[in-house]
């Protein structure tokens, strides 16, 4: 008796659908939506696991991706934004995780970011007009990065000089006379 192998080939049916181009890198646009995606499915498992209530909407805008969530109250806030800031960097390991490259999400919660931009240009306003009137320079309080660049931009649209100094967590803006 003599051993045969026997060779069967089986080639399954794929359909290619020709108008999709895997080939093609996905725009900046369609990433900046994936790392919002990936980020909200994310923090909708949270809040699931949390047990709390909270509707997800995403967009891109200013080249990031954001993320907002809605809800009453401030628990996802939390004092000073802590909550909020632990979240987001959450969120930036899962999209890091998924995608393998960094990510620059922005996350609101409540709408907090939102006041808090309008308190920063208000605050970012007094003290130009303080550096206006005394032509010294003035320091204001320690701020997060998010909170710091408000205040950069404020600042240099009114033609005068900011500067971060110190270290974390105790970085702060100068707003210095031009």
């Amino acid at each position: 008796m003599t051993d045969q192998t026997v060779s069967t080939e089986v080639t399954p049916e794929v359909e290619v659908d020709e108008a999709v181009d895997d080939t093609q890198p996905a725009s900046a646009a369609d990433s900046l939506e994936n790392e919002g995606e990936i980020a909200a499915d994310y923090l909708e498992e949270l809040l699931d696991i949390a047990d709390l209530d909270g509707d997800i909407d995403t967009y891109v805008e200013g080249g990031r991706a954001h993320v907002s969530i809605v809800t009453d109250g401030d628990l996802l806030v939390g004092p000073d934004g802590s909550v909020l800031e632990a979240l987001q960097e959450l969120a930036r390991l899962a999209v890091m995780t998924e995608t393998g490259r960094r990510s620059r999400l922005m996350l609101d919660i409540a709408g907090h970011r939102d006041r808090r931009r309008k308190e920063l240009e208000t605050l970012a306003k007094e003290a130009i007009a303080d550096v206006k009137e005394s032509g010294e320079p003035v320091r204001l309080v320690p701020m997060n990065p998010f909170e710091r660049k408000i205040v950069h931009d404020v600042v240099a649209a009114a033609g005068l000089i900011s500067e971060s100094e110190g270290e974390e967590p105790r970085r702060c803006v100068v707003v210095r006379p031009a």
